[in-house]
């Protein structure tokens, strides 16, 4: 499983779905589709009608990769924590039951509020 108080796993900017699409179209239900993909340096994490699914890849090579499912169904509480004038990152806390707070950080450029948005929309 990730270790998401790792600093490695943080700065993740907006992409294209298409980015992790094949990686993840193994694990995903028939009637799963993805909203949104965030990239960091080579991992990523990926919003998608039932569940946010965090990909860490590993190794040198990158060929192994570890694939973390969040169902928003566990999601208990949240947070955001917008962009500001002097610290440009964005923040997002989740606690999940059975497993504790997962925190994600995120450039300016990501929307965090849409974030908050999908994932309300999923647990209320």
């Amino acid at each position: 499983m990730i270790d998401f108080n790792n600093s490695a796993f943080v700065k993740l900017k907006p992409t294209s779905n298409d980015v992790f699409q094949d990686m993840i179209s193994a694990i995903l239900t028939d009637k799963e589709s993805l909203i949104s993909t965030y990239k960091g340096m080579r991992d990523g994490v990926v919003f998608t009608t039932h569940r946010i699914i965090a990909i860490n890849v590993q190794g040198i090579t990158g060929k192994k990769k570890d694939f973390t499912s969040l169902p928003y169904s566990k999601i208990q509480a949240f947070s955001i924590e917008t962009a500001g004038t002097f610290d440009l990152d964005s923040e997002l806390e989740l606690w999940f039951s059975g497993l504790g707070k997962v925190k994600l950080e995120f450039v300016s450029q990501a929307n965090v509020s849409e974030i908050a948005k999908i994932i309300s929309n999923k647990i209320l």
